[in-house]
């Protein structure tokens, strides 16, 4: 397939995506309102972004920037720090502050992501210092075509009292499923708790900040700023909010019982994680944009991917099948060819620490390892499927995507170099 060609994919699939690109743009504005209300009832104002040192007491852009952020995603306290060093950090901070021996975590999407396998202890204790090291049992029940089974979640927690985190992921991960709805994972808190009080419900919110109107329900909504709320402009961090009572718990685990969130340095950080979140609304249609841009031109190609084009969608992440070792690291090639950073770089497969196959990653970041940057990647296991997402302005998602489909052709050909 020609240079040529490729354009012409790309200039049909602006024209059939018109439609879909204006519900997006809509769905910022709304959000972006949310955001610009919570900033002026929070009163945010120059100095909130001074940087503090120390123990970090009575920093008030760091109690400004939690009560913005409740206000944005309607729970009733945040912990938004750039000291969580990625999104499974704070699920891990939030996991073992609601935990305790003797307890049990039931995940209801089937299995966590797969950095988290060494958090939780699946396949039991090592030594480590995992969930299962301090005796915290471990279930899941996996997705019934594609959807939460909520009569076999609310039997599992009435037969078994001693299950007191139910954790929902509400991205796909390295999986081929659909991703969860907010509507869908708020119906399930709702569930929960018309069962028993004393669960708490966990939601691994990654990739899906700000996709829909409105966030999920839930005691704990976990995710990392240098994906979509950080808005590509937060350089690091993440956050944990929810209820009262399950933040102060995973503020214990944070810093120490007794200080929680109320301590802790901002370092002169507190600027881009506003900014951040100002930008976010915007960034992830950009984002969401780039997924469907991808999802048409692909599947012209021949193509297996989900979602479909036409498919509205609660994250931003788009896979591609291409059932061929090669074709995947030459997709994720042309990704890294389209990047502003390191477009020079080949990406090859490498044994990534968390992860049980080799990892292929494309990411030409300005921040290492944004998610909400346009990027590639996966593991190396059949069916080779690359997961797709990001893109901080649609004009260079768009290139990027014409780029990696230079690459790889129609499905069936070989890979144009």
């Amino acid at each position: 397939m020609t240079e040529r060609d490729i354009i012409s994919v790309g200039r049909e699939a602006e024209a059939a995506l018109g439609e879909v690109f204006s519900a997006i743009d809509e769905t910022a504005g709304k959000v972006t309102a949310k955001v610009l209300d919570a900033f002026r009832e929070e009163r945010v104002s120059d100095s909130c972004f001074a940087g503090t040192a120390g123990y970090g007491y009575d920093d008030r852009g760091r109690e400004v920037l939690d009560a913005v952020w409740s206000r944005v995603f309607g729970t009733g306290a945040s912990l938004v720090r750039h000291n969580f060093v990625n999104g499974t950090h704070a699920l891990s901070t939030a996991l073992f502050g609601l935990l305790r021996p003797g307890d049990v975590m039931l995940s209801v999407s089937g299995k966590p992501y797969d950095t988290l396998d060494g958090v939780i202890g699946i396949g039991g204790g090592n030594g480590d210092g995992s969930l299962a090291d301090f005796g915290v049992g471990y279930e899941e029940i996996p997705l019934e075509n594609g959807k939460l089974n909520i009569p076999e979640i609310l039997s599992r927690i009435k037969n078994e009292p001693r299950v007191k985190v139910v954790f929902v992921q509400r991205s796909k991960g390295y999986m081929n499923r659909r991703t969860l709805t907010a509507e869908e994972i708020s119906g399930l808190y709702s569930a929960v708790h018309s069962v028993r009080n004393d669960v708490y419900l966990v939601t691994d919110n990654c990739y899906g900040e700000f996709c829909e109107e409105r966030e999920p329900e839930s005691d704990l909504l976990v995710g990392s700023l240098i994906k979509n709320p950080g808005g590509g402009i937060a350089l690091t961090g993440g956050y944990i909010t929810g209820t009262p009572r399950a933040v102060e718990l995973a503020s214990y685990r944070l810093t120490t019982v007794g200080t929680g969130g109320e301590v802790g340095a901002t370092l002169g950080q507190n600027k881009n994680m506003f900014m951040g979140l100002f930008y976010a609304p915007h960034t992830v249609a950009q984002a969401l944009k780039t997924a469907h841009f991808a999802a048409y031109v692909f599947e012209k190609l021949g193509y297996e991917v989900y979602p479909s084009w036409r498919e509205r969608r609660s994250d931003i992440i788009q896979t591609v099948v291409t059932r061929d070792r090669e074709k995947m690291i030459a997709l994720c090639g042309g990704i890294q060819s389209a990047s502003p950073v390191d477009s020079f770089v080949a990406p090859a497969p490498w044994a990534m620490p968390g992860y049980s196959d080799e990892v292929i990653m494309a990411a030409g970041c300005f921040v290492q390892g944004a998610s909400v940057e346009l990027s590639a990647d996966g593991p190396l296991r059949d069916p080779y499927t690359v997961y797709i997402q990001g893109g901080l302005t649609y004009e260079s998602g768009k290139y990027g995507i014409l780029r990696a489909a230079g690459r790889v052709g129609v499905c069936g050909k070989d890979a144009k170099q």
